[in-house]
């Protein structure tokens, strides 16, 4: 599973409307009728417009400076491999999603207990992902994509007569790097923009920065992880938890579904990668037969050196580990394994 929280992108002119984030959400409707649209939703409503999540997140933003974010952006992105779980079901993705805004608002910290009911959000399916510079494929084809483009420049320049040359010959060059390319998809190299094959799923959510009744702000913004204030003469904790949403979002998905969470798919094990990779691969060593052996196949799947993984632990070295947390690290920047 994998979780971003992101402040609104308020740019130079500090526009504080929610809707160039809302018709960017739009973008998979574009030439639907009414039926085949998929509209946005919240905690106890379908089949909700546009509009009406503009009118709401604009309208709730009391006391917010000019350039205060006024409303955040959650993007949950299911694996594949939690995807096939449940079928691609997008009712069971939603019904997911109402229990996530559930933990969400419980990691918040306040002098009272914070619930659901007090978030204004607005939740929005979309069933497509696209390539993107940060994927692992676009990287890996990016030496062959540097060259056909040279190639295609002395091509037009030919065709220009700004320069001498043979056309078909650099044409041929050119389909030669196409099919030396590593990564394809039906027979073509992937490039940034290509939709990624297979169920692509996912869930926008815009929530806003201030609580319904327009009166509490609710950021989940880094500089207001939990910390600690003294109210009427005792401590208490204010600010958001990121740690204990992540997981909360982990847990319930696997209770929500029955899942059986492979130990990299975890977001322990990226907090031990990131942190202490030494003790992740002492951890992936430590793992029963049958589940490390399906913890090297879905690495394997990400595109991580599978056979560089120490199969003991005197083969823990520095230098493979660095390389292991390198290859690890990527897959999980490009989405590829759902921690």
């Amino acid at each position: 599973m994998y979780i971003a929280i992101t402040r609104q992108q308020l740019g130079d002119n500090h526009r504080g409307s929610a809707r160039d984030f809302v018709n960017y959400l739009g973008k998979e409707n574009e030439g639907k009728d009414r039926e085949g649209q998929e509209l946005f939703f919240n905690q106890t409503e379908n089949n909700i417009d546009a509009e009406r999540v503009i009118s709401e997140i604009d309208a709730n933003t009391s006391k917010l400076g000019k350039k205060d974010p006024k409303f955040y952006s959650i993007v949950v992105s299911p694996s594949q491999r939690e995807l096939n779980s449940i079928g691609n079901d997008p009712e069971k993705l939603k019904q997911y999603t109402r229990e996530l805004m559930k933990a969400y608002a419980a990691s918040f910290y306040r002098d009272r207990e914070v619930t659901v009911r007090d978030v204004l959000y607005f939740a929005k399916l979309e069933r497509e992902r696209t390539y993107s510079e940060k994927d692992r494929e676009i990287k890996e084809n990016q030496v062959f994509a540097s060259k056909i483009l040279q190639l295609q420049h002395q091509v037009r320049a030919i065709k220009r007569g700004e320069e001498h040359g043979d056309i078909g010959k650099l044409e041929e060059k050119i389909q030669v790097l196409e099919r030396e390319a590593p990564h394809k998809q039906q027979g073509k190299r992937i490039v940034p923009g290509m939709a990624k094959e297979g169920h692509q799923s996912h869930i926008h959510i815009i929530v806003s920065r201030k609580d319904v009744t327009n009166s509490h702000s609710l950021s989940p913004g880094s500089k207001y992880r939990t910390s600690e204030t003294t109210l009427n003469g005792e401590k208490v904790k204010q600010g958001f938890d990121r740690d204990k949403f992540y997981r909360a979002a982990e847990v319930t998905f696997d209770k929500q579904f029955g899942y059986r969470r492979n130990f990299v798919e975890t977001y322990h094990a990226r907090n031990l990668l990131d942190k202490d990779p030494k003790r992740f691969f002492s951890a992936l060593l430590g793992l029963p037969s049958n589940e490390r052996q399906a913890a090297r196949k879905l690495l394997f799947k990400a595109g991580v050196n599978v056979p560089s993984i120490p199969t003991n632990k005197a083969e823990l070295a520095y230098k493979a580990l660095m390389q292991l947390k390198k290859g690890i690290g990527k897959a999980l920047e490009s989405g590829s394994i759902g921690i």
